[in-house]
């Protein structure tokens, strides 16, 4: 028991320490200035002099200077966290952490899917917040520019009020560029401080396919799982313009937007994830969920505990407070 307590027996802060030398040292000076006061006897009549000072309520023969240095010396202690037990504790795990990308390219109004595209791809979006569950959740969007629409949070109901908005026409301008959006859900990750992050990806195609898989390979390399949920159907439908009208082509036939299927097939697989339809986002949903509770349940089989160690200072303090009150006698300080 006894080797146990030497064996485990520390200073937390041990620099508090490094006072004492001074705290006795001001005990000292405090004591030979206290002294000089009997030097008043050659300036005023010994007869006088008792009469001018305050009495000890102590006595004649207590002096407090060994009990300040006891005092300061315990409170040193104190500040310098003596320990010796352990208290152990499970360890902290950051919650999962997932990026949600949606595509506002204009060839997301397309009527393929009753209403469009993107009105499809906004209840979906709905659907995989309601799985996230205690993962903290991050949106961006992207045309020809990537925005971040939230941060990670995990108020998921404020990122669900947000989606009704969620319209091509919001966006400066046009594009569908998806790396620059890789780029930002990554940012938003790097200091998740979680083991499970993940980037969902809602679109029906992109225009820059290289810079795109270089965003996804990278992603992949820094332990992001990038997953890809495909907008559209390959049949595709015209492309509305910007005054409700079909656009078309230099020879007049009228531009179809159609899903681009394989090309975000590739990409899912670049990205170490998985591509889905919106008619099996449920799969991927339920497939996101199984892994965050299988890495928590890992981290409860193992045992991941953190050990702190208790602060013993605290036991000093009825002392301190029975010598402050001591020392606070009249004619002692």
């Amino acid at each position: 028991m006894i080797g146990d307590f030497v064996h485990t027996f520390h200073f937390l802060r041990p620099q508090w320490l490094l006072t004492l030398p001074l705290l006795w040292g001001l005990v000292l000076w405090l004591a030979r200035r206290r002294q000089l006061v009997q030097e008043w006897s050659g300036l005023i009549d010994p007869q006088l002099l008792p009469t001018l000072r305050l009495a000890a309520a102590g006595g004649a023969g207590m002096r407090p200077w060994p009990w300040l240095a006891l005092a300061w010396t315990l409170a040193a202690i104190a500040l310098s966290g003596p320990s010796w037990q352990r208290m152990e504790g499970n360890a902290y795990r950051a919650s999962p952490a997932w990026v949600i990308v949606l595509d506002l390219s204009p060839s997301m109004l397309a009527s393929d899917l009753a209403p469009n595209r993107i009105t499809r791809a906004r209840y979906a979006l709905e659907d995989t917040l309601a799985a996230a569950r205690d993962a903290r959740v991050g949106l961006v969007v992207f045309s020809d520019e990537a925005y971040a629409v939230t941060p990670l949070t995990e108020d998921v109901t404020t990122v669900r009020a947000l989606l009704p908005p969620l319209l091509p026409e919001i966006l400066p301008s046009a594009g569908d560029h998806l790396a620059p959006a890789l780029d930002e859900a990554e940012r938003l990750l790097a200091h998740a401080g979680a083991t499970d992050r993940r980037i969902v990806i809602l679109s029906d195609g992109f225009a820059d396919p290289a810079a795109a898989m270089a965003a996804a390979a990278r992603i992949r390399s820094r332990g992001i799982e990038l997953n890809v949920v495909g907008v559209g159907t390959a049949g595709g439908a015209p492309l509305p313009d910007a005054d409700g009208h079909f656009s078309h082509d230099a020879q007049g036939s009228a531009q179809l937007a159609r899903l681009d299927v394989e090309r975000l097939r590739q990409l899912a697989a670049v990205g170490g994830g998985q591509y889905v339809d919106l008619a099996r986002l449920p799969e991927l949903n339920a497939a996101l969920q199984k892994s965050g509770e299988r890495l928590a349940g890992d981290s409860l089989a193992k045992g991941v505990e953190v050990a702190d160690w208790h602060d013993g200072g605290v036991w000093l303090l009825p002392v301190l407070l029975l010598l402050a009150g001591a020392l606070a006698r009249r004619g002692w300080l």
